[in-house]
């Protein structure tokens, strides 16, 4: 192949297939290994989405997974995804990279930096100024602006002030402006920066037909007389499942129904003591190989998100394109600029926070046909597989490399 790359990948919570979340880094990689080019993945040695810890010999240890060399930098722990123990991490995350061992690694000819943490972006500035390589900054979560709206970070707190300087820097110095939302220009453009340096290369799926066999099943053990309605996926603040909660106890008289959460996050307890309907299963987190037997055994997938100005710019969850490569009709509580359910047509698409509307919608999608539902699945299955495939979304991000 003509113009193969090698790629150095920095993102602090980079996963594995060995390691579990997070996934979009580890997909991209394996598909920009398929079309012959090179992968340095650099991550923390620990992430509080990490299912197994990587094993750490000294301060940098490397590993092949699957052809990708992972570099694993050694960081502290910490105990909250929200706390100072997280921020100190970061920082010792971008402290250590000074003495990053980038002798024992083939020359980059691009760079790509990824949010959340926007501390390395100096040090891979100096990096690629070094080996002449083109310098990506990819925005997952656009920080400060996250902390500030889910989290009520003041705009002139000393940590909204030193994400601040980063954010600045980064659109400033990268070459190239990746997001993952269709309309994260809005924000952008207050830093005058072109609309021509940006690029929007959203979430997507992975298809690996070589690791589905029967060992990936798992039985939930639901009843099989009730509407199953499902959410799989983090519990926490920012998914807004208050409201779902409060949806699924106005339907406590309805005996048709029952509900499953599978996933794990620091707001489960709290809503499983909101729990008044007692017609809901609670399943841990579960390996992503798993997920597509999880969704099968739902009738329709819930997600929702807070009426939020940081939505406005869009979104791009990955448990969206899981549900709809599933084949799942979806309930879609939003006030996002890119509705993808109303563009695929595959299910309902409510407004944010609003408990009656959620709730409407769930009735209404239990009294559908078993053939509308599954019409409405597969609308969601051929969107995402047209629109969301790993392998064209390497593509494009090599197209601006």
């Amino acid at each position: 192949m003509p113009n193969k790359k090698t790629i150095w990948i920095i993102n602090q919570y980079a996963g594995s297939s060995v390691h579990g979340m997070e996934y979009r880094h580890y997909y991209l990689a394996k598909e920009f290994i398929a079309q012959g080019h090179k992968v340095v993945m650099i991550s923390g040695s620990y992430s509080h989405l990490h299912k197994v810890e990587p094993k750490i010999k000294e301060d940098f240890t490397n590993e092949d997974i699957e052809g990708i060399t992972y570099c694993w930098v050694k960081i502290p722990k910490y105990e909250r995804s929200v706390s100072m123990g997280r921020f100190k991490n970061m920082m010792a995350f971008a402290w250590n990279l000074r003495k990053f061992p980038s002798s024992d690694f083939p020359k980059p000819d691009a760079i790509v930096v990824s949010s959340p943490s926007l501390f390395p972006i100096i040090i891979a500035r100096k990096w690629a100024t070094k080996f002449n390589a083109k310098l990506i900054f990819e925005i997952r979560d656009i920080w400060p602006l996250t902390l500030q709206e889910l989290n009520g970070l003041k705009k002139w707190h000393p940590l909204s002030l030193l994400l601040f300087f980063f954010e600045k820097y980064a659109y400033a110095k990268a070459d190239k402006i990746v997001s993952l939302l269709p309309d994260a220009y809005k924000h952008i453009q207050t830093y005058n920066v072109p609309e021509s340096k940006l690029a929007c290369i959203p979430n997507g799926i992975f298809v690996d037909s070589d690791s589905l066999n029967e060992n990936d099943l798992m039985d939930l053990s639901l009843p099989k007389d009730k509407f199953i309605v499902g959410y799989l996926g983090s519990i926490g603040k920012s998914n807004a499942l208050e409201y779902f909660v409060q949806a699924i106890n106005k339907l406590d008289n309805n005996s048709k129904l029952f509900f499953v959460f599978v996933g794990k996050g620091a707001e489960k307890e709290h809503l499983q003591n909101s729990l008044t309907n007692p017609q809901v299963k609670w399943v841990d987190a579960v390996d992503k190989k798993f997920v597509p037997s999880v969704l099968s055994q739902f009738d329709v997938c819930y997600i929702g998100w807070h009426k939020l100005r940081l939505y406005e710019m869009g979104i791009s969850a990955n448990k969206i394109f899981d549900y709809m490569y599933a084949a799942k009709p979806i309930i879609h509580s939003n006030n996002a600029s890119n509705d993808l359910i109303k563009s695929a047509d595959c299910g309902f698409s409510i407004p944010a926070e609003d408990v009656n509307a959620i709730s409407d919608a769930i009735l209404e999608s239990s009294k559908l046909e078993k053939d509308k539902l599954a019409e409405m699945g597969q609308k969601g299955k051929k969107y995402v597989l047209e629109n969301h495939m790993y392998e064209n979304l390497a593509m494009q991000y090599i197209s601006i490399m």
